[in-house]
């Protein structure tokens, strides 16, 4: 399967990326679709591949491609705007962490959900981490997911991938609603990001979007079908 980073003269170099996906609350879709707005990022590139799903939509007028990358100083926040196709996710997601181990980023951060109904204390969040990486300050006392607990989907593809081929690389798992999307969790996802990478986002918008964020799940369950996902 192709996958391609276009324009190929793109570079990511000692940036950081961010990235999540349509998973539980879609905690990691929308903590990456907010940090773009607030932040102003722009788009510098797209992905090509065969398993590109074959929609489009638009925003402000402009073309939106499934999968897009987009830079807000040292931060590359990569954006999906609709998953794989049906039975392409694991090769995708396979072949972009390939891509991602040889584009010499300085740190890797996977955003996705987890059942807020597993919390067993008043945090708002777990993190997982390769062996290869070493917690900054800000997350040296952040609680590591228990041992009885999986990931599931994109973020255990990557995940699994990173950690086979000893890269360092770590994700966020913020608590969040199973059954609808969830701002909490992007808050939660944002919060501790803002700490680690020293940039300052509103958050009182999202909290307050609840109604909203349901209104564009619902748009694009219209536009794509409603998902299955039981993805983290």
């Amino acid at each position: 399967m192709e996958f391609q980073v276009i324009p190929r003269s793109a570079k990511f170099e000692n940036t950081v990326l961010i990235t999540g996906f349509h998973g539980i609350g879609y905690a990691g879709y929308w903590t990456v679709k907010y940090l773009i707005q607030k932040l102003e990022a722009k788009r510098i590139a797209f992905v090509d591949s065969d398993s590109v799903s074959p929609v489009a939509s638009t925003y402000k007028g402009r073309l939106v491609t499934p999968y897009e990358f987009y830079r807000a100083d040292d931060i590359t926040f990569f954006k999906v705007e609709v998953p794989p196709y049906r039975g392409a996710e694991i090769e995708f997601f396979r072949n972009f962490s390939k891509w991602v181990t040889e584009s010499k980023f300085k740190d890797v951060v996977l955003i996705g959900g987890l059942d807020a109904n597993l919390r067993t204390d008043n945090s708002d969040f777990r993190i997982v981490h390769t062996s290869t990486y070493s917690p900054n300050e800000h997350l040296k006392s952040a609680k590591i997911l228990e041992e009885e607990q999986i990931i599931v989907g994109p973020v255990a593809i990557m995940m699994n991938y990173f950690e086979s081929h000893d890269y360092p690389a770590y994700a966020i798992l913020a608590y969040s609603s199973t059954e609808r999307v969830d701002p909490r969790a992007a808050v939660a996802s944002i919060e501790i990001l803002s700490k680690c990478y020293g940039f300052k986002v509103d958050v009182e918008p999202l909290m307050k979007g609840v109604q909203e964020a349901e209104t564009e799940l619902s748009k694009q369950e219209r536009k794509f079908g409603k998902s299955e996902s039981i993805y983290t």
